[in-house]
């Protein structure tokens, strides 16, 4: 099974940067609700505007969708992926003019605060800020939550990955992690005594990912119940989880520092001004990534059987027939083309996750056999962490990012509820739109659909905790995800790497099935009466185990960055 998502120690280090000079808890003002007075003009004004501009952008994209309908040969297939194209810029027009409006709204609550100031913070001696502590538990929420997808999606494949299209609860976990990583860097990035320090961190940080994801899912270990170790350079794995979370955090946080406009924000316009640029730069991969999903051309293509365990004859070459442009299906799409020519066969996952599709999987939606007449792409290597769907995949630590400028220009608890949740609403709303006009739910290409629908969810489950942990103090039964997600990089190298468990299974008594990790999955499912429930009983005790190991290190103040 697939390695599934980790957490960057940047967020640990630079969480305690937050808790100690970055986040104020909110000045309670003492107004009463009923005496706020909201004119008409301050919301009709803007809707106007809002309005305005989507008639006027909506009428040029549609001269432009038929002069480029003259230039093609115009078949069913062509308009409907160029209605598709079109579809998703006009989304984009809407999401990006949301955020304008939603800044009018930050005006009218009079809690706006003047922030990222590029010069050195005065050296005063007050009391450390509180730490935003419901950051803390939604990264250890999610890492609890990956350590259960993977290790007991097996056991309950309808917990685990989507086979291609669609989305399950293992789905949310990295744009999860993405999401967070965004917040976290408004955050951090609020105040910069010094820009090319500031940049130097980031490179250097990026780089330690990179290569540390290179090391934990590059093939250098094999797995569980598998005590061999080592990597062949010629077939490493390039990209993976922590490589994504690398790219993702390198281009949201250059763009924080480098993109964002030294000006006050004491106004709706200022607002704007401040962010466009960076907002732009979100829409602009937005659009390379489906000019290329659905514009690139691709060609017949071969690759090499390398499973000695199928009817096929090891080492023969199989041919997959494309010759298609815009496909989202498994053997054809252009996310797959981009990765094998750049990274090359040889560097991809061996074992995709559509291998579980019906297509290719007697068990499906679990991992099987291969049915009688099974297509030959079912044997083919596809990486769900390449590098167009990772290039997608920042977009979503750009929208965290707008969820933190939340935070630190809108100081009241119900503002910040409120922005929160509008704008994951209207991210869900866009999901669905542009899911229903051609763009499906998919993880492994992390369509825009996709990039919605989780960013949208990881909006309100931020929402929801802040509430519970902030806001009314619910903290106490959450505690252990607290400490899970302050030391959330070292839980995720041990547990959800698998480094721990290999190495205690390294110790058995005379055969290596005989092993402590073995002996206990074993007991607990004999105890349950069921293997599927023996095995979920396993993991729960397992994400115990981290959690409890977590809370030791808190308590003696250790905490393992990058």
């Amino acid at each position: 099974m697939e390695v599934e998502e980790a957490w960057l120690d940047e967020i640990n280090d630079e969480g305690e940067e937050i808790a100690q000079t970055e986040l104020e808890e909110p000045k309670e003002v003492k107004i009463p609700l009923h005496t706020i007075v909201i004119r008409e003009e301050d919301i009709m004004e803007p809707t106007k505007e809002l309005w305005t501009g989507f008639t006027k952008s909506t009428a040029t994209i549609h001269r432009c969708q038929d002069k480029a309908l003259n230039l093609i040969e115009v078949e069913g297939e062509n308009v409907h992926y160029m209605n598709s194209i079109f579809l998703t810029l006009i989304l984009e027009f809407l999401f990006l003019q949301f955020i304008s409006f939603s800044s009018n709204l930050l005006q009218n609550s009079n809690t706006i605060k003047s922030g990222h100031d590029t010069s050195p913070p005065p050296d005063t001696r007050q009391a450390k800020s509180p730490r935003l502590v419901s950051l803390d538990v939604f990264r250890g929420l999610t890492v609890a939550l990956m350590i259960l997808v993977d290790d007991a999606g097996g056991a309950f494949p309808s917990i685990n990955h989507a086979p291609w299209f669609g989305v399950t609860l293992a789905d949310y976990v990295m744009p999860s992690f993405l999401f967070i990583i965004g917040v976290c860097i408004a955050l951090v990035f609020k105040k910069i005594p010094n820009k090319s320090s500031a940049t130097k961190k980031v490179i250097i940080r990026t780089i330690k990912l990179f290569v540390l994801g290179l090391i934990i899912q590059g093939g250098f270990f094999h797995g569980n119940n598998n005590l061999t170790y080592g990597v062949d350079m010629d077939r490493i794995r390039l990209f993976g989880v922590l490589q994504r979370i690398a790219i993702g955090y390198f281009l949201a946080a250059i763009s924080e520092i480098w993109l964002v406009r030294n000006v006050p924000v004491d106004s709706a316009t200022s607002f704007v001004r401040k962010y466009y640029i960076q907002w732009t730069v979100a829409a602009v991969i937005t659009m390379l990534y489906i000019g290329l999903l659905l514009g690139l051309y691709v060609p017949d293509w071969e690759f090499q059987v390398q499973s000695k365990s199928t009817n096929l004859q090891t080492n023969s070459t199989i041919l997959v027939q494309c010759g298609v442009r815009g496909s989202m299906d498994p053997p054809c799409n252009a996310v797959g083309l981009v990765d094998r020519i750049v990274l090359g066969q040889n560097h991809l996952y061996m074992h995709p996750v559509y291998r579980r599709t019906k297509e290719c999987s007697v068990n499906s939606p679990d991992y099987g056999p291969l049915p009688l007449g099974a297509p030959t792409w079912c044997l083919a290597p596809f990486d769900p962490e390449g590098l167009l769907s990772t290039l997608m995949s920042a977009v979503t630590c750009f929208v965290g990012v707008y969820f933190g400028h939340i935070i630190i220009y809108c100081k009241g608890h119900p503002e910040r509820m409120l922005l929160w949740a509008v704008s994951s609403l209207v991210l869900v709303i866009l999901a669905f739109a542009v899911q229903l006009f051609g763009m499906p739910f998919s993880k492994p290409l992390y369509t825009v659909s996709y990039m919605f629908l989780t960013a949208g969810v990881s909006g309100f489950a931020l929402a929801s905790i802040y509430f519970m942990v902030d806001i009314i103090k619910f903290s106490a039964p959450l505690v252990i995800f607290q400490w899970m997600g302050m030391n959330a990089l070292i839980v995720f190298i041990l547990a959800a790497s698998e480094v721990f468990p290999i190495f205690l299974q390294g110790f058995y008594w005379r055969s290596p099935s005989n092993n402590l990790v073995s002996l206990t999955e074993a007991v607990l499912q004999k105890i349950c009466n069921s293997k599927r429930w023996g095995t979920l009983a396993f993991v729960l005790l397992e994400v115990l185990f981290w959690g409890l190991a977590a809370g030791v290190l808190h308590i003696k103040g250790i905490y393992y960055k990058l």
